[in-house]
């Protein structure tokens, strides 16, 4: 049987993609899309946290995460804000 449990790390990317989309998405979404506002401070942030280098190699600067790590941050991101997630998965 293959084994779906996530690793140390991925949780701990979760975790912290969650508190982002919950903290400082979620709250603001509907703001943001309703007066076309594009979240340069929120993209900054998610930057700073490593989630607009997921695929970029750790030796540029970035996480150099595989599709599904990556997944994992995107699903929690959009949870907070959809159009974020879509500019960190590009």
């Amino acid at each position: 049987s293959m084994n779906f449990s996530l690793s140390d790390d991925q949780q701990a990317f979760v975790a912290s993609a969650r508190a982002f989309s919950q903290g400082v998405l979620a709250p603001n979404a509907a703001t943001w899309d309703a007066q076309s506002i594009f979240a340069k401070d929120a993209l900054r942030q998610a930057g700073e946290l490593g989630f607009m280098g997921m695929y970029t190699p750790e030796s540029a600067g970035g996480l150099g995460m595989s599709r599904l790590d990556a997944s994992l941050i995107v699903e929690e991101l959009a949870k907070g804000c959809t159009a974020t997630a879509a500019f960190a998965f590009a």
